[in-house]
């Protein structure tokens, strides 16, 4: 089935960022990782598509947006982007620092949120605890030197291969996918200019007000991803009223790149379980 997808532009003041939108339906709104970019949900698109309006972003600093020259708040970005599209109602998607977004997002505005998904994620103002993700520290430093190849590798060490495999064990197209999107960012210094300074953080954090999201949410998880990342998805499940929580195996990080059946399955078995905004 030949899809009918629309790649354009909206202006939401003082940036412009691309998007695509494709299918019919109730509105989904896909919110990528900060190691990648819209296209990370490639392996998404038509299979929700066929079912959904769908919509994905390329946030400020990523992908083919503009490039952030200042501290943003990501959810005010993503507040405007929808009302610049008419979106009164959405179901939200995010991955990583997309899932963060989505949840402060709902925090703030859950009149305008039908269902929540969130992936690979933790709430605002989760302490992470332990040692580092291996990796951290050099590639911020190869970063800060102009070393963007290096730099990408060591994102993919981190985010794609995750803390239990070794390159040669991880899929090759996957990982030149998440670099091909990563070195992006890391050229435009997005991480270090936004979101090491955000503008307008969520205060209390989201941490502290789980309780408040009364919209049915979905949470996923890779089992190969950091422990901190399983451990926020568990004090989500516990203290979000309305959830369910999905662990796909052989997955880090980016577990919709990684397990794409599997997620596709899981995220259309939810939505479809979501009751309609008629």
């Amino acid at each position: 089935m030949t899809l009918n997808t629309t790649g354009d532009y909206i202006n939401i003041g003082d940036a412009k960022l691309y998007y695509e939108r494709a299918g019919s339906g109730e509105t989904l709104v896909f919110c990528h990782a900060g190691v990648t970019d819209s296209r990370m949900w490639d392996d998404q698109w038509q299979a929700l598509s066929a079912h959904y309006d769908v919509v994905r972003f390329d946030m400020r600093g990523f992908g083919q947006s503009d490039v952030a020259t200042v501290p943003v708040c990501r959810r005010e970005d993503l507040d405007k982007f929808l009302t610049q599209l008419g979106l009164n109602r959405v179901h939200l998607v995010g991955c990583s620092l997309g899932g963060e977004i989505v949840i402060d997002y709902t925090l703030e505005h859950p009149d305008k949120v039908q269902s929540l998904t969130v992936i690979s994620a933790v709430p605002s103002g989760f302490e992470m605890q332990g040692e580092p993700p291996a990796y951290l520290f050099e590639m911020m430093a190869a970063a800060q030197q102009g070393d963007i190849a290096r730099a990408s590798e060591l994102q993919n060490r981190i985010w794609a291969d995750g803390p239990y495999r070794q390159p040669e064990q991880v899929n090759a197209d996957f990982r030149r996918r998440v670099g091909a999107m990563n070195i992006i960012a890391l050229q435009n210094q997005t991480f270090a200019l936004v979101e090491m300074q955000p503008l307008n953080p969520l205060n209390p954090p989201a941490v502290q007000r789980l309780g408040e999201i009364k919209q049915p949410t979905l949470i996923i998880a890779g089992a190969l991803d950091n422990t901190e990342i399983l451990r926020a998805a568990e004090v989500m499940d516990q203290q979000i009223a309305n959830t369910k929580k999905v662990i796909l195996p052989e997955s880090a990080h980016l577990t919709n790149m990684e397990q794409p059946d599997l997620f596709n399955m899981a995220l259309l078995n939810f939505l479809q379980s979501v009751p309609s905004a008629v």
